[in-house]
């Protein structure tokens, strides 16, 4: 008898990512195999998301494709959580679930398309399946989120948070870098608040007593002699401390800072936690104790209210924050958001000039960042080799969301090496480097 195969598609951020990565676990240890059409699958399984309209729409034209293609369709993940519309726009589909839902995606899977054995752990690879290259890896420390941001509906999908414990981190980090893994990406709703919710229960699997929050966590990531790279990491002071584990090269002197706006007006409109800092202030401090340091955000524009002062407050921020990389977004009026409900919508139009504006100003920032990094040296991992070259990154740049390094003369190397190079120029996004190493 020929085994059950699965047609499997993945869309959204990297912690769903993370979920796709545990259901394709489970999948391969009971047999089924994995397909790449719709045609051959016995079933397939879409993991959506629903953050914003986009990406909405998007997963909605996913599940459609599979449906007309191969009609056998789970669907899990954030959209998930609006089965009732999901189920209305598509009555024959086999089950809906929301977000880490490996259990009950499994048991949709198992009734359309039974395994032919019981679960066969060796057959896994090392570290299970992945869906990023062999040398790194997202590490997904907690789920859900208890902010009540006012655009945003992650906590109605997702829940509260829900921390992991420090020993289930690390044990499954451990078998990440036993496999191979060189790179551990650290990711959750908010990185910052990791562990709040277990309190005071230390966690003894180190041999010491091991606080489960979020320097002790990257602390001990950082002892696994891998590179720690630090993603959603809310601007709360306790974030001090992790400049500390970047000086001390335990941690990657990276940050992933999700700022959204720099309107106090705006930010308290929008209900974000931390809204009242001095983010200037903060991201000076943490450049004097750590020059390196590469800080990465995002922002929203066309937020309901939002004035032409909120806006150049914005762009002054940008100016002055010299921020490395940023990411920008038009405010989204996703089904569900509070914001929905605030007064003085800002028109699309308005939005869109807004973002194309912001985002030629960081580019100009962008390229001074880039500027000044050519003639230093710096390590860097090989993510893909084309012929004589080879695109790469260093501690500043994180896969997917930034720009990449590439080095002329690394055609020998293979991808998950380090080596180190010179930087030799830059251009809009992306930096060029030759190899040292030989």
């Amino acid at each position: 008898m020929t085994r059950p195969t699965v047609g499997f598609v993945s869309l959204g951020c990297a912690k769903a990512t993370v979920d796709s990565e545990r259901i394709l676990t489970q999948l391969r240890a009971e047999g089924y195999g994995f397909s790449q059409t719709y045609d051959d699958a016995d079933v397939v399984v879409v993991n959506t998301c629903g953050f914003i309209d986009a990406a909405v729409e998007e997963s909605l034209s996913t599940i459609e494709e599979a449906m007309n293609a191969n009609g056998q369709v789970i669907v899990t993940g954030c959209l998930g959580a609006r089965a009732e519309m999901l189920k209305e726009k598509f009555p024959d589909l086999l089950a809906v679930t929301g977000p880490e839902a490996t259990t009950e995606v499994m048991s949709a899977v198992h009734a359309k398309a039974p395994p032919l054995q019981e679960p066969l752990y060796h057959l896994l690879p090392p570290g299970g399946v992945k869906l990023t290259p062999r040398h790194y890896a997202y590490l997904k420390i907690s789920e859900g989120c208890n902010h009540k941001c006012s655009f945003c509906i992650i906590p109605t999908m997702r829940g509260r948070l829900a921390s992991r414990g420090p020993s289930d981190v690390l044990t499954e980090a451990g078998k990440l870098v036993e496999a191979g893994v060189s790179e551990l990406l650290v990711v959750s709703q908010d990185t910052s608040a990791y562990g709040i919710d277990l309190k005071k229960h230390s966690d003894l699997m180190t041999g010491d007593a091991l606080r489960p929050d979020v320097y002790s966590l990257a602390r001990a990531l950082g002892e696994l002699g891998v590179w720690v790279r630090l993603h959603y990491v809310y601007p709360y002071p306790h974030v001090d401390d992790l400049i500390t584990l970047m000086v001390d090269g335990l941690v990657l002197p990276y940050l992933d800072v999700p700022f959204q706006h720099a309107s106090p007006r705006v930010l308290k409109m929008m209900k974000r936690p931390a809204s009242t800092e001095d983010n200037l202030a903060r991201i000076e401090s943490w450049r004097q104790r750590c020059s390196e340091l590469a800080i990465r955000s995002t922002f929203i524009v066309g937020f309901p209210g939002e004035t032409e002062d909120d806006f150049l407050q914005l762009l002054t921020f940008i100016r002055e924050a010299q921020l490395d990389r940023v990411g920008c977004f038009v405010y989204s009026p996703v089904s569900g958001a509070r914001a929905n409900d605030l007064p003085d919508p800002v028109d699309p139009l308005l939005a869109q000039e807004r973002l194309e504006e912001l985002m030629q100003v960081q580019a100009e920032v962008s390229e001074g960042r880039l500027r000044n990094r050519v003639g230093s040296q710096t390590e860097v991992v090989i993510d893909e080799v084309e012929g004589d070259s080879a695109l790469a990154r260093s501690y500043a740049e994180s896969p997917e969301v930034d720009g990449v390094i590439r080095v002329a003369g690394a055609g020998a190397f293979s991808p998950g090496q380090r080596i180190d190079v010179k930087i030799t120029g830059y251009d809009a996004h992306d930096l060029n480097a030759e190899a040292l190493d030989t």
